[in-house]
């Protein structure tokens, strides 16, 4: 018996009981309504998800070759689009998740209007956009399984292959996929980080990931000015995101520790050591320091501590933040990984400056020599230049291996010649390219990457097909810009957001209206729905 059928028989039971009362309750309508809503709650898909993504990070230990990848999604409908899409084509969501950027909830969610990412946005837009998305892709299940329940109407009233139809329904496979969701660097102290984190688990997160930055003063993984905080408050917002999971019951849940010691030079504080060679000193031990021989060195105000056996005067700017020496990053980075995971992280993120394979799997290899499992979530940040900086590496891996390079212009002379058009059709171009198409694939072999994301991507296609559509709809082009350049590709590609209304849930509100009204019901479809002309 099929397990349509089964819990068919559940609902047919449960009417029979309540006997002249649900007379009108038509079981096998019930049914396909409960399946239509696999998830009832946002700790049902954290539950859900959260096993997958385990099950994802195990496959990945045994085979590199089982990487993940998310696209960051700024609404519902894009996150529907972008799985409705992998579905089609790939013809399962496998290791494919959602990825939702801070960045673009603040630059397009916030009520404040567009802002920079320095976490000014309201924290609970972040918990928002995750009940949004998951709304999205749970009607992406109801309207495929609305389609199967009329193809089996269909195949019972013609004497179809009903069994190979209840075996699509049964196979169903959910849009429901993991959200790697961004807290930035928690909102505030270490309890408001268990409260946001809270909330974001509620909505359906099963994997949170956190900063290392100074929530007041955070900015962009990208941009300059950062400044991280000690060890010990770090650790303790990864602490507050675990009581978070378990409190709810989701075990499995997931914690994405990024550090960005990489471009970050500064610290809002100096943490209390309290004996040789703990977490306090070895950060306080990266701090850029002048010697102090005479008390006459010290200025009013200043600060001085023992490092190494000597007094030394920390250099603290002017805002009062105080200074890492310079060359210490890798060492920080490497730091702040290892013991991020010896305290209960489960995957890192390290920000880089460029999209460099080598550079990426030097610093996981030092911290592998310590946590041998140590896994990455990558960002395939739109904030890279890929094109140049990728023709920049073949450049000079060709200059290293002594090749002709007379032919190309050079860049250290001007520094973006390489990205000129007339480049486009060069050898040194089609070999950065192959690069870039195997850059996942590389750092997934050589650089523990388990995720690669692309934080911002949906930000940019918006702004560039509204930007040709615009060009062309208020030029010479008018009602053909449309036409050619977005329906007529809908319909070849068979997208479903052709037939908009379908998509929106017209045809899904007139199935229950048949089930709440019977004949009576009034509906939308029909003949004279224009939806039939495609």
């Amino acid at each position: 018996m099929t397990r349509y059928q089964t819990q068919l028989d559940t609902f047919a039971t449960l009417c029979e009981r309540q006997g002249n009362t649900w007379k009108s309750i038509d079981p096998e309508f019930a049914n396909r309504m409960n399946l239509q809503n696999r998830f009832k709650t946002g700790l049902d898909i954290a539950k859900y998800t959260a096993k997958i993504m385990r099950e994802d990070m195990a496959a990945y230990d045994l085979d590199s070759a089982q990487y993940t990848q998310s696209l960051g999604c700024w609404h519902g409908f894009v996150a529907q689009q972008m799985l409705m899409t992998v579905k089609r084509h790939r013809k399962t969501t496998k290791r494919a998740y959602v990825y939702l950027s801070g960045w673009m909830v603040a630059a397009l969610r916030s009520e404040f209007g567009p802002l920079p990412d320095q976490s000014m946005h309201e924290k609970t837009s972040v918990p928002a956009l995750i009940e949004e998305i998951y709304t999205f892709l749970k009607q992406a299940d109801a309207r495929e399984l609305d389609h199967l329940y009329k193809e089996l109407d269909l195949a019972r009233a013609t004497g179809g292959d009903v069994d190979a139809v209840l075996a699509k329904i049964d196979n169903f496979e959910t849009h429901v996929v993991p959200i790697i969701a961004d807290i930035d660097a928690g909102f505030g102290n270490e309890e408001a980080t268990y409260l946001l984190a809270k909330k974001m688990i509620e909505a359906g997160a099963c994997a949170i990931q956190i900063e290392n930055q100074v929530s007041d003063a955070k900015q962009c993984g990208h941009q300059a000015g950062k400044v991280t905080v000690p060890h010990e408050d770090f650790l303790a917002k990864i602490n507050a995101v675990r009581y978070a999971f378990l409190e709810l019951g989701v075990e499995d849940g997931v914690i994405v520790a990024r550090t960005d010691s990489l471009g970050a030079s500064l610290t809002q504080k100096v943490p209390v050591s309290r004996r040789p060679g703990d977490l306090a000193s070895q950060y306080t031990a990266f701090l850029d320091t002048t010697p102090i021989t005479n008390i006459a060195d010290l200025e009013e105000g200043d600060m001085a501590i023992k490092l190494n056996g000597e007094l030394c005067k920390p250099v603290r700017l002017d805002n009062g933040l105080y200074q890492f020496r310079e060359g210490t990053e890798k060492d920080r980075v490497v730091l702040d990984c290892v013991t991020s995971l010896q305290a209960g992280a489960d995957l890192l993120w390290i920000e880089t400056e460029k999209p460099n394979v080598k550079q990426i799997a030097e610093l996981v290899n030092r911290v592998r020599e310590q946590v041998p499992n140590a896994k990455l979530v990558y960002n395939n940040s739109p904030s890279f230049n890929w094109t140049l900086k990728f023709r920049e590496q073949v450049y000079s891996d060709w200059k290293a291996a002594g090749k002709d390079l007379s032919a190309y212009p050079n860049p250290a002379t001007d520094a973006k010649a390489l990205m000129a058009k007339e480049m486009d059709g060069t050898e040194l171009a089609a070999a950065a390219d192959e690069l870039v198409q195997q850059f996942q694939r590389d750092g997934a072999r050589e650089a523990g990457i388990f995720h690669h994301l692309i934080t911002l991507p949906t930000y940019h296609t918006a702004a560039l097909s509204t930007d040709i559509l615009s060009e062309g709809y208020f030029g010479d082009l008018g009602m053909l810009a449309y036409v050619r350049d977005v329906q007529r590709q809908e319909i070849r590609r068979e997208q479903a957001s052709v037939k908009h209304q379908d998509l929106a849930g017209s045809n899904i509100g007139d199935t229950h209206k048949e089930y709440f009204s019977g004949e009576n019901a009034l509906k939308a479809g029909g003949e004279a729905n224009t939806m039939n002309q495609f």
